[in-house]
């Protein structure tokens, strides 16, 4: 994708969530910055190859822009590149050819909204999913799947804000939901936890305590014995730190080892990722998911900007960003008892500070609302391209550690 279309267009994503509670898909939304603009669509594959290779992970692409969507239905994109397909336009039988050559060629496609007229009979069978929203969804109340177009094909279901409404779409047959009800999941696993406290994180009070030593740069013996009393967290901290995202160029085979490639600084912020990801709840899978990526996003953002410190805090800063409601505590209580840099603590506990700004624009680009984007940009006085460029970057890095 050129400097160019980035400049012309805000990205915001969105994960598909199926019955395991796993992220099986993520959603890129593309929104024309100016309407009808005319937008490159091999570039916006370019870019989405860099995130997405052929062989990854999977990615769905609503795009915000006819144009734009044209253009992709000419083109050839990966097998694991799903299209969105608004029902207006799969009912157009300008484009029923096209839709028909697209799914030839191997491309996943989903039709998205309600038709207004029937679809041209030779267009049915090149969708394989259909996205229905929870408020136009006909069958809720059902009982049992019912016959029909909708039930012919897998159905993914938009707009579930409760845990109970994500259950009830999968016993109707959704395949998956898009989006998460992450407060709501948040509530129900801290009940989880008062009826069963070892359904909790891995030992907290060993990360909180080795996130302390590491904090006072402790010595290593010192480190090492704190670890020793939680073998799960020593494993998930080497495989972490050797994993793709990280970036280095021998694997780490010890915590010493680690510390001495690291140093404190560094490996604190993957301390930090521990904590925030060390749930066993699976409602809290796509939770920690995100808290993974607004930490990298965070950091991305400043990453031609600013020096290595501000890199490592904002890192820890997004990672943070969900604790207080994972936790069910307030900011203010949480980080007493840990660490962090005062820049951090303005965000988290007061919304305030240099960082502020940066916690507005990543919950604005897991939404799905282009003003909240523009005025988020506008609060970082950041350009728009610089923004994707970003949020591409991150993404990229948190599938090489999902991976």
């Amino acid at each position: 994708m050129s400097d160019s279309l980035l400049g012309q267009v805000a990205l915001s994503y969105s994960p598909m969530i199926d019955r395991q509670r796993t992220v099986s898909a993520t959603r890129l939304t593309v929104f024309p910055l100016q309407p009808g603009a005319e937008l490159d669509a091999a570039g916006l594959l370019e870019e989405v190859a860099g995130v997405w290779p052929e062989g990854g992970g999977q990615v769905s692409l609503n795009v915000v822009s006819e144009n734009l969507l044209t253009g992709l239905l000419q083109a050839q994109p990966t097998p694991n590149v799903m299209i969105e397909i608004p029902a207006f336009m799969a009912g157009d039988e300008a484009h029923t050819q096209a839709i028909q050559d697209l799914h030839a060629r191997g491309s996943t496609l989903l039709i998205k909204g309600r038709p207004l007229r029937e679809l041209p009979r030779e267009v049915l069978p090149c969708f394989r999913y259909s996205i229905v929203d929870l408020a136009d969804d006909r069958r809720v109340g059902e009982t049992a799947p019912a016959a029909g177009f909708t039930r012919s094909i897998g159905y993914v279901q938009s707009g579930v804000n409760t845990l109970v409404d994500m259950e009830a779409s999968f016993a109707r047959g959704a395949v998956a939901v898009l989006g998460w009800p992450m407060d709501d999941a948040i509530a129900h696993s801290s009940v989880s936890k008062e009826k069963d406290p070892k359904a909790a994180t891995p030992d907290l009070q060993v990360m909180v305590e080795l996130i302390h030593r590491v904090d006072q740069q402790e010595p290593i013996e010192k480190l090492e014995d704190t670890l020793r009393r939680d073998p799960t967290l020593a494993f998930k901290l080497m495989r972490y730190i050797n994993s793709p995202a990280f970036g280095l160029s021998v694997e780490i085979s010890s915590f010493r080892h680690a510390i001495m490639m690291l140093g404190y600084s560094r490996l604190k912020r993957w301390l930090a990722l521990l904590l925030a990801t060390g749930s066993k709840d699976a409602n809290l899978k796509p939770v920690m998911f995100a808290a993974v990526r607004r930490g990298m996003l965070m950091e991305e953002l400043v990453r031609n900007l600013g020096d290595e410190e501000m890199r490592n805090e904002l890192f820890i800063c997004g990672v943070f960003s969900l604790l207080d409601r994972m936790f069910k505590q307030p900011f203010s209580d949480l980080l007493s008892t840990i660490p962090v840099p005062e820049r951090v603590y303005q965000a988290l506990a007061d919304e305030s500070g240099p960082y502020a700004p940066y916690c507005t624009l990543v919950r604005a680009v897991e939404g799905n609302a282009l003003d909240a984007i523009r005025e988020a940009c506008d609060g970082l006085f950041t350009d728009p391209a610089e923004i994707n460029r970003g949020l591409l970057r991150a993404l990229a890095k948190a599938a090489q550690l999902d991976a």
